[in-house]
Order: C-alpha cells, then structure tokens, then sequence
C-alpha cells in the first residue's frame, strides 16, 4: 500500500458533473484515501471556451499545471493519471498535454484495456467496477459552438433527470434548441413507456431546450469526434 506517499485529486469546474465529485469524495473518504478537490480554471481559458478541436489539450494543459503545483506542495514525485490502451483507439489531444507535463499514466504502461481494469476492479472489490463510462460536459457540445456554463448546467441537469430513472450509458448532446439523446444498448426501450418519455420532454423543456431527440445509433463514445475525422 502507498499509504501517506498517495494524494487522490479530484478536479472540480462547471465541466465537471456535481454527482461525480460527491462520488470521488464519498470513495476516498470510504478507504481512508488522503484527497484534495481542485478547482480548476478551463472555463476561463478562451481556447478552450472556444471549443476547437485542441480543446481538450488546452484543458489538460492547464489541469497538469496546477497537479503538478499539488505534488511539488506535498513532496510527490509523480503525477499520475487513468489513461488505458483503449483510450488510444479515439482522437485525445490531452495525452499530449499529459506527456508535455510529465505525468505518467501507469495503467497503459503496463497494458490493461478498459475490459481487463473492470475485471481486476471486480476481484478488488471496488463498487465502480461496473460504473458507466463518463467524460466531462464538454463534451456534449459539437466542436466549433462556444462552451457556457448555461449550455453545461443544462446538459447535466438533463443528464441528471434521465439517471435518476434508472437509465445508466446516458448522453445528452447541445444542439442549440436541441438536446439529443445517446443511450446504452437495450435502454431505448424505456423511453418506449409514454408515461417516462412524456416527463423527458416537459423536464428537458423545463431546463430550457425547445426540442428532444431520441439518437437511434445510441451512445457511442466519441460520436462527436467523426466532425474531425470528416475534414480530415
């Protein structure tokens, strides 16, 4: 065990849902993990509010910067992030911004794939191990339409809503007037129910969208990276 010579950091923004902080800080307090919430400044960064397609960069760049500030404060040598062998299958400007800083990313060093680290989460005992894949707001925002704190309480506030009816591989992309929603394969089916469907659509007309839209592809991860792969 690292014991003392560990520090779990959480970074913590409008990018960032609210439930996956109360999540980060509820497991580190369970087993007694030293961890620090760190506020971090993406939002503020024009190249990154801009929403290009080095945004993720940017933001890594940033984030890096103030870790790797944490870690001289603390006496850590390292820094290290969850970065695995699947991740490089997708378009992920921020592992360069993570190899720039010098962090390491320890478990695609040594090879494991997201299906080999749930495996091993299993054998541990961790309650995440089967926890639905979550990539930051950001996101759900096509490359090329400004970020806003707006257009994120509202993708999470949605996203929120459809979590809380036991929908679990949720999606919620900003399409201007449009939320568009991604689900897991075999979750469509309940929104089949007129009864869930016709809260969906006033609640998502609540948050401030003018129309709804069911993806009939469902989630997949990095759908909104095909704007670049196109004008490649």
């Amino acid at each position: 065990m690292l014991g003392e010579k560990v520090l779990a950091v959480t970074a913590s923004s409008p990018i960032h849902p609210e439930r996956e902080t109360q999540a980060a800080l509820s497991f580190a307090k369970e087993r007694h993990v030293p961890h620090l919430v760190l506020q971090s400044k993406e939002m503020a960064l024009p190249e990154f509010a801009s929403n290009g397609p080095d945004r993720c960069y940017h933001c890594k760049r940033s984030l890096f910067q103030g870790l790797f500030e944490i870690a001289g404060e603390k006496g850590l040598k390292n820094v290290a992030h969850g970065a695995n062998i699947d991740d490089l299958s997708d378009y992920r400007p921020g592992f360069m911004a993570a190899a720039e800083a010098g962090a390491v990313a320890p478990l695609m060093d040594v090879g494991l794939n997201k299906e080999e680290i749930r495996f091993l989460s299993s054998q541990m005992g961790l309650p995440t191990w089967d926890k639905p894949p979550m990539a930051c707001l950001a996101t759900r925002i096509p490359f090329g339409e400004p970020i806003t704190e707006r257009k994120l309480r509202m993708v999470e506030k949605a996203e929120a809503f459809l979590f809380e009816r036991g929908l679990s591989a949720v999606r919620v992309r900003h399409h201007g007037p449009v939320a568009r929603i991604e689900l897991g394969a075999g979750e469509e089916e309940k929104l089949l129910d007129r009864q869930l469907r016709g809260e969906v659509v006033n609640t998502f007309l609540e948050i401030g969208f003018e129309h709804v839209a069911l993806d009939l592809e469902g989630y997949v991860p990095g759908k909104l990276n095909r704007s670049i792969e196109h004008k490649s």
